[in-house]
């Protein structure tokens, strides 16, 4: 699956803009962490990009989350690596993060978003206007951004990167696609 065909699929699923902006933001991550990591950056672009693929409709079922999400891409005809790191980023399911990616995807879906908040406090409200380092010194703030779960972030371990690399190349991998981020 092409990135266009992919967010046809994005956009007829999921009509929440800033859910397609979260997805947009992950996807950038993946594909970052790809290239650092020597993987296939176009599919792990694409893990990103259509991990959130069923939210619309489990959003009120998380159970049910990523599950969905999972059968639809297997319908599609997308890779089993792909189909498992959907399934497996949410971890109410249980099922263990066996491959990098999908480690990868489950420590970058909440720090999208502690990066999207931290930018948003800022009066620019543009990444640009924030760094890393700031960032990190949010990431000690529990008051901040609750929903960005620190230890799924941290998980980030698991795939020999520290926090502070972590941080800074989800930052610079959502700088480059500030503009389809709003941000």
């Amino acid at each position: 699956m092409e990135r266009k065909e992919a967010l046809a699929m994005v956009k007829k699923n999921v009509k929440n803009k800033n859910l397609q902006k979260h997805m947009f933001a992950v996807e950038a991550i993946c594909k970052k962490l790809a290239e650092e990591f020597g993987q296939d950056q176009e599919k792990w672009a694409l893990a990103g990009l259509l991990h959130d693929i069923d939210y619309d409709l489990t959003a009120k079922d998380p159970q049910k989350h990523s599950m969905i999400g999972a059968d639809m891409l297997e319908e599609a005809g997308l890779p089993d690596d792909i189909v498992y790191a959907v399934r497996v980023h949410n971890e109410v399911h249980g099922l263990p993060r066996e491959s990098l990616l999908d480690k990868v995807l489950y420590a970058a879906d909440p720090l999208s978003g502690l990066i999207v908040a931290a930018a948003l406090i800022n009066p620019a409200k543009k990444l640009e206007a924030i760094d890393p380092d700031f960032i990190l010194r949010r990431f000690d703030e529990t008051a901040f951004a609750r929903g960005a779960d620190r230890d799924q972030i941290k998980s980030c371990s698991e795939f020999d990167l520290d926090l502070e690399d972590f941080v800074k190349l989800s930052y610079e991998a959502m700088l480059e696609v500030s503009e389809e981020l709003g941000l």
